[in-house]
């Protein structure tokens, strides 16, 4: 097993499924379906979408997508967000761009870290 399939695996036993698509491009689509979201939210759950770059663990994540319907509860756009296609897929999504602010360290980050990460941004109702 790579690092990759080992923490795609952690996903799976803290969120219950994920699932990682290798793109042409060497990047993997991460998807952690029905990821359960807190009060202010337009929905009780999103699919959360990421890419791990080529390169992973050493080359940093950055930024995920949402369900594209996804909204604040009183309709609006959260700040840093904007539909826009997942690169690579024809897919469509509530993009985030959010990053992380301590820096990526591989040898501490993983894509659960980095799960944490985007639930901590959920939890910023802007």
């Amino acid at each position: 097993m790579t690092p990759l399939d080992i923490q795609v695996q952690q996903l799976r036993e803290r969120f219950g499924a994920a699932d990682a698509l290798p793109l042409a491009g060497g990047a993997i689509l991460v998807t952690v379906p029905e990821v359960p979201l807190p009060v202010g939210w337009s929905k009780a759950a999103s699919a959360i979408r990421f890419l791990a770059p080529a390169g992973y663990p050493f080359a940093a994540l950055d930024c995920f997508w949402a369900d594209p319907d996804l909204r604040l509860a009183g309709g609006g756009m959260p700040q840093n967000s904007a539909m826009n296609n997942i690169p690579e897929t024809s897919e469509a999504g509530l993009w985030f761009s959010w990053h992380l602010t301590s820096g990526w360290n591989p040898n501490r980050d993983t894509l659960c870290s980095w799960m944490n990460t985007i639930l901590d941004r959920l939890r910023r109702l802007q």
